[in-house]
């Protein structure tokens, strides 16, 4: 049986919205920063949703397994972004 790949309803690519990279739908909200707090800093899914009520668990949810599904697309952004960050902190000095 072929994959036709994971439906990520709660998922959108949108110009101009989050630089145009993978978020959760309606938010700005990018699915990096779900991976960031949820696997990198430890919170919960329930935690998220306290601190952000406008996503809701499943969003959430989604988020992560949109990451496992396209997990070096992610990690490459994540770290980009850390890049760039650091290179603005390094500016600053």
């Amino acid at each position: 049986m072929a994959s036709t790949g994971t439906a990520h309803p709660h998922i959108t690519k949108t110009p101009g919205v989050c630089g145009g990279v993978p978020a959760i739908a309606g938010t700005r909200f990018a699915v990096r920063s779900v991976v960031l707090y949820v696997l990198h800093l430890g919170m919960t899914v329930e935690e998220l949703v306290r601190d952000w009520p406008h996503v809701s668990p499943a969003q959430v949810y989604d988020a992560l397994s949109y990451y496992y599904d396209n997990q070096a697309v992610i990690d490459a952004d994540i770290l980009m972004q850390r890049r760039m960050v650091s290179e603005g902190r390094r500016r600053q000095r």
